[in-house]
């Protein structure tokens, strides 16, 4: 049985831990405010590009565009997100496993067809663990993202893809839905399918346009495809807090257990040992 000093020293320590997991989770919250308030700004701009592009290509076959060719899969590149620090729960480990599963997907590509690119450093650790080759991607991006490189490294994906290169390439990270909720996705990045329909499905308004409709396109696609890939590193970046708000609360509540836990030990052994020296006088009284 533990000694009062012992009991008293692990309370002090549980009340430090304490202090740290619930600071830890008010900074979580802010850089998570802070994230969404910049995913909430893309939105209008985003949902305007997806309309504009939508009646564009509406009609369009997909061998016209070329980002929306499909083909023969030969190569294949797969760029997953998650962060570059741990104490967030199982966020890093499941990108990690959903990545691997990923790369089996295309397991009877050769091993130089299949490019793995690992946006931060926890899922380098993961991937590694795993056994799967990949690249390293510029982990800065996983705390700190912004659109400029974001469509420089989406421009260095189209070019592959348009040079043959790679034939698809895909996104495995967490969608970022609430605080609550988070959802780990594998969606395909390109080829970029195209609306399904004709033109007049989507268009109300007898369009002239200039240049021609396949410039527009030419020029659209390619912001729609670097937004896509920005606002899933931000979706990414948003889940990563919120689930470290979460495993920081949790902590937080499992101190407070654990503080009620042991002073209740405390009192406990503090009542017998007062119990025991009231005992002992008594009893050197009546001798």
């Amino acid at each position: 049985m533990a000694s009062l000093k012992e009991i008293k020293e692990r309370i002090q320590s549980v009340r430090s831990t304490r202090k740290i997991t619930s600071a830890m989770k008010m900074v979580a919250a802010a850089k998570l405010h802070r994230t969404q308030r910049e995913a909430s700004a893309l939105v209008p701009y985003s949902e305007e590009l997806q309309r504009i592009v939508a009646h564009l290509s509406a009609g369009t076959h997909e061998e016209v565009v070329a980002l929306a060719t499909e083909r023969e899969v030969r190569g294949v590149t797969i760029v997953g997100f998650a962060s570059n620090s741990t104490l967030c729960g199982a966020y890093n480990a499941n990108v990690g496993r959903e990545v691997a599963a990923a790369r089996n997907t295309y397991s009877q590509l050769p091993p130089e067809g299949v490019r793995v690119v690992a946006m931060g450093k926890r899922l380098a650790t993961e991937l590694t663990k795993l056994g799967v080759t990949f690249e390293e991607g510029d982990g800065a991006l996983s705390e700190h993202p912004n659109y400029p490189d974001f469509r420089q490294m989406a421009e260095g994906l189209m070019a592959d893809f348009l040079d043959r290169r790679t034939d698809r390439v895909e996104l495995v990270y967490y969608k970022f839905h609430s605080a609550g909720k988070q959802e780990l996705v594998r969606e395909r990045l390109l080829p970029i399918e195209l609306p399904e329909g004709s033109a007049e499905n989507f268009q109300d308004v007898d369009y002239i346009l200039e240049p021609s409709r396949e410039e527009l396109i030419a020029t659209l696609l390619p912001r729609e495809v670097s937004l896509r890939l920005y606002t899933a590193a931000l979706s990414a970046i948003a889940s990563e807090h919120a689930a470290r708000m979460v495993a920081m609360q949790a902590a937080t509540d499992n101190a407070d257990d654990l503080i009620g836990e042991l002073s209740i030990e405390y009192n406990k052994q503090r009542q017998q040992a007062i119990t025991t020296e009231l005992l002992d006088i008594v009893g050197g009284q009546s001798r």
